[in-house]
C-alpha cells in the first residue's frame, strides 16, 4: 500500500498536469519507489537517477566537476545541480534531489552523520533548498529525507 503522502502528491501532480523526476544519492531510489507504489503514477513520475558516486553525478546529471570539487558532494550547490540535472535529463516540470550522509559512518565536522541537502526545482524555475541533520539510524534518516522530498514536491505542485 502506498504511503498516503505519496498518493496525495501523485494525485496533485496528475490534477495539475505536472511531471516529476528524482535524483537520489543517499536514498537509493526510495523516493522513486514511493512514487511507483501509487497506481497510475506513470502519468506524473517520469523517472529518476541514483548516482551514488561522483562520476555518474557528472556523466548522467551534468553536475559540474567544479561544484563537486569546490563545494563537495554533500552541499547545497550539489543538491541544486542534481535537481537541475534531473529536470533537464527527464524533461519534467519538477525535479527533487537529495545528497547527504545518512550514516552510521562517513560524517565530518562540516557534514555530520545525518546531514542531508534536499533541493526542488519547480515550475517557473522556483527553487527551494533545505538542510537537515537527522538524528536517527540510517533507515530513519532515509525515510525522513523521503518525507521532506515529497513535501517539497507537493509545495512546488501547489504553487506551480
Amino acid at each position: 500500500m502506498p504511503h498516503p503522502l505519496a498518493a496525495e502528491v501523485v494525485q496533485l501532480l496528475i490534477d495539475h498536469g505536472l511531471t516529476v523526476a528524482t535524483a537520489e544519492t543517499d536514498t537509493g531510489g526510495l523516493i522513486g519507489s514511493w512514487f511507483t507504489d501509487v497506481a497510475g503514477s506513470s502519468k506524473a513520475f517520469l523517472g529518476g537517477a541514483t548516482p551514488y558516486s561522483n562520476p555518474p553525478k557528472i556523466k548522467v546529471l551534468s553536475v559540474p566537476h567544479e561544484t563537486l570539487k569546490s563545494e563537495g558532494s554533500v552541499s547545497e550547490a550539489t543538491a541544486l545541480a542534481l535537481a537541475h540535472g534531473a529536470r533537464t535529463t527527464f524533461n519534467v516540470d519538477i525535479a527533487v534531489a537529495e545528497t547527504g550522509v545518512t550514516g552510521p559512518t562517513g560524517g565530518s565536522d562540516v557534514n555530520p552523520v545525518g546531514t542531508v541537502w534536499i533541493a526542488c526545482v519547480g515550475p517557473s524555475d522556483r527553487v527551494v533548498t533545505e538542510r537537515h541533520v537527522w538524528t536517527g539510524d540510517r533507515e530513519t534518516n532515509k525515510r525522513e529525507t523521503v518525507l521532506r522530498a515529497f513535501a517539497l514536491v507537493q509545495a512546488a505542485a501547489e504553487s506551480g
